[in-house]
């Protein structure tokens, strides 16, 4: 009895310090986020803040600005205290690694900038834009979203402490820096030899029922949809690997959970375990070898990732986690406004 009572205290415990870190997480947002807005002036919060139902909150891309018009106040707009704050709320949501992955992708910008020549677009590493939805610390819900090219992450916070993550776009253009300062920089490097690692590990038979016939597509094919279902149930599912096979599938998906803050990445992870890892399948198209046009994808019961890297002659990275029911935050309030009279 001594012993069942000390182990059900330990799960309460558990349990307890789950809460907190999710509250934790949507309280530091919140505080961040109403930082930020405080120091806006009037005309910047009329550009950077709207209403959580606006129809604004569902938009997302991950091409240039001058291609997809965003609303938000950009970087470029801010003082210096303001890029800061803003700076500030991004560490929020993002890990170490995840916060280095997108300023990262932000200054691959200069690098476009000094291959092209300033033709094409400007290429401003200052361009990305901070919008917040709501008003921050709301009992209901609020949310905010970091984007521009390359780069796209939102957080909904729904009920005080639950926190949505997704749709979350990486990028990276070039994949590999081959010429200047930068030479050798692969923003996105881990992304690609996770994926590379697993594929070694597998044997021949493995490998047929891994790599899908034709050529890589020519980018991610849910692209910046809205609303994702399931794509078609191809490739090599977890319960084919073998253990040593299994924990490398796990670093895989690690990469693209551990770019989320750490209690928002353990949410995550609960998920697709709670949903089967077995289930969870892994599917590779195009070339094999290291430099050319390829394409691979992880999909679960509850979650896609997508990752292309086809354009330029295999050396422009698209990378996306999305969740069938947690895009933007749906299941959280569906739950939520079954919860909490309205």
């Amino acid at each position: 009895m001594k012993r069942l009572a000390i182990l059900l205290a330990l799960i309460i415990v558990a349990l307890a310090g789950g809460v907190v870190a999710s509250q934790r997480s949507a309280a530091a947002m919140s505080a961040a986020a109403d930082k930020w807005v405080a120091s806006l002036s009037a005309d910047q919060r009329a550009k950077a803040v709207f209403p959580f139902d606006s129809d604004e909150r569902l938009r997302w891309h991950y091409i240039p600005n001058e291609m997809f018009e965003r609303k938000g106040l950009t970087i470029k707009e801010m003082s210096e205290p303001q890029r800061t704050l803003a700076h500030d709320l991004l560490k929020t949501g993002l890990s170490a690694r995840g916060y280095l992955t997108a300023t990262s992708i932000m200054e691959l910008e200069k690098v476009l900038r000094a291959i092209e020549g300033g033709q094409r677009m400007a290429r401003d590493h200052e361009a990305y834009l901070l919008t917040v939805f709501g008003t921050p610390g709301d009992k209901q819900a609020w949310g905010w979203r970091f984007e521009g090219h390359h780069l796209s992450v939102r957080f909904d916070v729904v009920g005080a402490k639950t926190t949505a993550s997704s749709p979350a776009f990486f990028g990276a253009n070039p994949a590999e820096v081959r010429d200047g300062p930068q030479k050798g920089t692969r923003v996105l490097g881990a992304e690609e030899d996770a994926a590379r690692a697993l594929m070694d590990s597998l044997d021949a038979s493995q490998r047929t029922a891994a790599i899908v016939p034709g050529d890589a597509p020519g980018d991610m094919l849910t692209t910046n949809k809205g609303n994702v279902d399931p794509l078609s149930p191809i490739g090599i599912k977890t319960s084919a690997l073998t253990k040593p096979q299994r924990d490398k599938l796990m670093e895989l998906i690690d990469v693209y959970v551990g770019l989320m803050a750490p209690d928002i990445a353990a949410e995550r992870m609960e998920r697709l375990k709670k949903a089967g890892l077995d289930n969870v399948a892994f599917a590779w198209a195009g070339e094999t070898e290291k430099g050319k046009k390829h394409y691979y994808r992880l999909q679960g019961p509850t979650f896609l990732v997508e990752y292309d890297n086809t354009q330029n002659d295999g050396n422009h990275i698209h990378s996306v986690w999305r969740d069938f029911n947690g895009d933007f935050g749906r299941d959280l309030l569906r739950e939520h406004l079954k919860s909490v009279p309205h």
